[in-house]
């Protein structure tokens, strides 16, 4: 019960590995409010973690990308709990394109919700823990924020800005007693939106079936296996606990070897 009555707020949770965090969590004795632009379904996943692990939690709509609305769940967070002690910012999307091929448009997007989303999060964060003079702040990165990625350069580009992002904010917050770290996942091959997107967009970028994806993936993997929600949340957990309270500025690797820097 590491983070019992601690508020935790988890933004893409309606299903996923932001779902998978929350879980964590409340389990762990949190008040977790979780947000999404998918509003039914973070009401329902809300609710589903709340009868599991008998805590209190909150399914909220948040549009990272609409500073008006982000700032409204803050509002919210303030009035009904007086304090926010972690965000994690998990809300991301993956639109992959060769370069010459890419609409502008569609590049912009990914830098919309990765990049901005997370500014925009992270500055209400910044405020309320600045005042408070206590607080985590954890993005979910990735393993393409510190190599760049075939076919991938809209994503890229969002995850080493959001590495710079946060090294940034880090080093602002820490007179407050605030940390700030990103935490860079592997390939989560089982995931949500691996099987739901990236597969079959990665085979059309590539030339290959879903298998041979799959394959590729895989064998780039020292210790041999996909990530898991599990092995993601074991460091997102640690980051937010006070056993990592000489941690800031970090971009954390969770990739089985496949990154190593």
């Amino acid at each position: 019960m590491r983070f019992k009555d601690k508020i935790v707020l988890v933004t893409g949770a309606a299903q996923g590995l932001g779902e998978a965090i929350s879980f964590r969590f409340a389990r762990e004795g949190a008040v977790v409010v979780l947000g999404d632009i998918n509003e039914q379904g973070v009401k329902a996943t809300a609710e589903r973690i709340a009868q599991e692990c008998g805590t209190r939690t909150m399914g909220v709509r948040m549009d990272v990308t609409d500073e008006t609305e982000v700032g409204s769940v803050f509002e919210m967070i303030k009035r009904e709990f007086g304090r926010l002690d972690v965000l994690v910012a998990n809300a991301g999307i993956l639109i992959a394109h060769l370069l010459v091929d890419f609409p502008v448009n569609e590049w912009r997007k990914v830098i919309d919700v990765n990049l901005v989303g997370y500014m925009i999060c992270a500055k209400f964060a910044a405020q309320m823990m600045q005042e408070q003079r206590s607080g985590v702040i954890i993005q979910i990165n990735s393993k393409s924020g510190k190599k760049g990625s075939f076919g991938n350069s809209a994503y890229a580009a969002s995850k080493f800005g959001g590495i710079g992002l946060t090294q940034s904010l880090a080093l602002e917050m820490a007179p407050f007693g605030v940390r700030v770290n990103a935490v860079c996942p592997g390939n989560i091959l089982e995931g949500t939106l691996w099987q739901q997107s990236l597969f079959e967009q990665y085979a059309r970028t590539q030339g290959l079936t879903i298998e041979q994806v799959r394959r590729k993936y895989l064998d780039q993997v020292p210790l041999g296996r996909s990530c898991t929600y599990d092995d993601v949340a074991n460091v997102v957990l640690f980051l937010a606990s006070d056993e990592a309270s000489y941690m800031t500025g970090q971009a954390i690797n969770v990739t089985g070897g496949q990154e190593m820097r």
